[in-house]
């Protein structure tokens, strides 16, 4: 076990690299999943603003649009004082006003004028009220058109009837991303940081100077030495793969052990590795020198990371680059991801899905080995 211990010994001098990306791998996680757990969604509810209303109108439209306009905000009438109503808005007593003109109902509802209103500067609650007083002037009309008085239309258009949600948990996850599943995303960017600096380093270990020659000259046969050599690359990978998982066994317990896609998660962390674990031997093959494996490594790592949905979840991405993400196998690793997190129980369809990732994944594992080997026997025969 020469070779092995070799192999080994160097593998050891760059554990300190391998604890680096570890520390990395754990703090984004903690950092992502505490961003994930203050979030609010308030930019996204309905707010109320504080509205001024001026009316020089005092006619039924004018009471109708502010019986409308209380439903979902705050309005206090003010007199047309041009000092009164500035000083308001600076202090921000009011958001918005509205100056409502004589013969409102003719000029801007029969006549389609505009409203003259005032805003807070880059305030985007006030495209909120412009959206929902237009909406009112908009039904107003189509009563007026459809035979309604003045006064009918007016009280029609005020009425606010709000809509009931019943939300329906077909997935079995209510909307919300477990925990691990964060964990898990992140997972490529350390196996494949980690294990291609290391491996790689140490086939560049063995390529410098007259090593190579020496080894090809002693007792140990060359398929012995690439199998002692496969053995020290297990070994990592497997250490790495067990401190992974035992990692999130430890931190999320039964949430994720009893999950339904427990052992699919293993599956896909274990393919992910084997990806990784090739993708090292061919970029050690390919490396020259330590500055080369360096600028390789981290193009590799930090591009698939961020183009295959692990800094930046797959459906925020342009469908474009989806297009070119899906010849890399991290974004089959990604996607078997965001299908064991998206649902609370994985059968039928969604499971096949999953193992059709898990399959794709195996065929870039088979694909980068080929592609390995061809290239060492080339190099052997130089």
């Amino acid at each position: 076990m020469t070779v092995y211990k070799g192999y080994m010994k160097i593998i050891k001098q760059n554990k300190g690299m391998i604890l680096l990306y570890l520390i990395i791998f754990f703090g984004i996680t903690a950092i992502f999943q505490a961003a994930a757990k203050k979030e609010n969604y308030s930019s996204y509810q309905a707010e109320s603003v504080k509205i001024a209303l001026v009316d020089a109108d005092g006619g039924p439209m004018a009471e109708g649009l502010k019986n409308y306009l209380e439903n979902f905000h705050e309005v206090t009438m003010m007199e047309d004082t041009p000092e009164v109503l500035q000083e308001n808005l600076f202090y921000r007593n009011v958001e918005y006003i509205i100056r409502i003109p004589e013969d409102f109902f003719e000029r801007c509802v029969v006549n389609d004028e505009k409203v003259p209103v005032t805003k807070v500067p880059g305030s985007y609650t006030s495209f909120y009220v412009d959206q929902q007083m237009n909406s009112f002037i908009h039904n107003v009309r189509t009563y007026y058109a459809a035979g309604f008085s003045e006064e009918e239309a007016a009280a029609a258009g005020s009425e606010y009837k709000p809509a009931r949600v019943t939300m329906e948990n077909l997935s079995g996850t209510a909307g919300k991303m477990p925990d691990y599943g964060f964990y898990f995303r992140y997972i490529p960017y350390m196996f494949m940081g980690s294990l291609c600096y290391v491996m790689g380093n140490v086939l560049s270990a063995f390529r410098r100077g007259d090593l190579q020659k020496r080894m090809r000259a002693s007792a140990i046969s060359g398929r012995r030495q690439n199998l002692e050599g496969l053995l020290a690359s297990a070994t990592v990978g497997a250490g790495l793969w067990i401190v992974t998982i035992v990692a999130a066994m430890a931190l999320y317990r039964g949430a994720f052990i009893r999950s339904s896609g427990f052992i699919y998660y293993l599956l896909n962390a274990l393919m992910m590795l084997l990806v990784a674990l090739a993708l090292s031997y061919l970029i050690g093959i390919v490396a020259k020198n330590t500055n080369m494996l360096n600028g390789i490594v981290n193009v590799l790592s930090l591009g698939m990371s961020f183009l295959c949905g692990v800094f930046v979840p797959l459906g925020y991405m342009n469908p474009s680059v989806r297009k070119v993400a899906m010849f890399l196998p991290v974004y089959w690793y990604e996607k078997a991801n965001d299908l064991l997190t998206g649902f609370g129980s994985i059968t039928g369809t969604v499971r096949v899905e999953v193992l059709q990732c898990i399959g794709i994944q195996f065929v870039f594992t088979a694909a980068l080995v080929c592609v390995t080997m061809a290239l060492a026997k080339k190099k052997q025969s130089l």
